[in-house]
């Protein structure tokens, strides 16, 4: 059906019925009348193929009917897998988020941004665990450095309703893995995690019921935004 289609799109031959057209090929183009194409096409041993019927005059090429086709068909196949969608997979976080949660879901988040596709991961706060809204942005924020060498940042974590979103598009083949300007902030944020574990008793005494990945720290949000601004350059 497809290729039905395809070959339609084209007259040849006797079906070009204007007065002139005119050639294109590797030498560059000529005018000429319909007729002497005919016959050019004939002495060739190829077919005249109408391939832009609205120029004025129309252009045709002197080529087998039957390769064009193909290369037709092989260009369109092509632009059809480039033009493949892009699927955007979902990771979801909830306000205990252990270690080891939070590593396997890296893990899953890594393989869609290798398959191309992108990754919306978000933490959905329940009750009274919206105060802690800071931590759920901190936590998006290591996320988005834990895969800095997969993903740039579309956006950076935003409150809508419940949820807290954040949007990461895979890098382009060939991007540079790891800067040394990247290695310098992993360092940082290293040292900010040093930090945050030694202000672990002071989070406990504010928050008791909040444990799991959010009660390892209470880092300043500003601070981890700056570390992954370099992202979006």
């Amino acid at each position: 059906m497809k290729s039905d289609k395809i070959k339609n799109q084209y007259r040849v031959n006797e079906q070009i019925r204007v007065r002139e057209v005119r050639i294109v090929g590797d030498n560059g183009s000529t005018v000429v009348p319909t007729r002497d194409a005919l016959n050019m096409a004939r002495e060739q041993g190829v077919d005249l193929v109408e391939i832009s019927p609205n120029a004025n005059p129309p252009v045709c090429r002197l080529i087998d009917y039957s390769k064009f086709l193909y290369q037709q068909k092989k260009r369109a196949k092509e632009m059809k897998a480039k033009q493949a969608k892009v699927e955007v997979k979902e990771i979801r976080f909830g306000p205990q988020t252990d270690e080891h949660d939070y590593q396997f879901k890296l893990k899953h988040a890594r393989e869609f941004l290798q398959e191309g596709n992108k990754v919306r991961a978000y933490v959905f706060f329940r009750g009274r665990s919206i105060l802690f809204k800071e931590q759920g942005e901190v936590l998006l924020l290591r996320f988005a450095n834990d895969l800095e060498d997969y993903g740039k940042v579309e956006s950076m974590p935003s409150l809508e309703g419940k949820k807290m979103f954040l949007y990461l598009a895979p890098k382009k083949a060939g991007e540079k893995k790891k800067s040394q300007q990247a290695r310098d902030r992993e360092a940082v944020v290293d040292q900010k995690e040093q930090t945050a574990q030694q202000l672990k008793p002071e989070v406990d005494a504010e928050a008791p019921a909040n444990g799991g990945l959010f009660a390892n720290a209470k880092i300043s949000a500003e601070a981890l935004k700056k570390l992954t601004e370099t992202n979006d350059e």
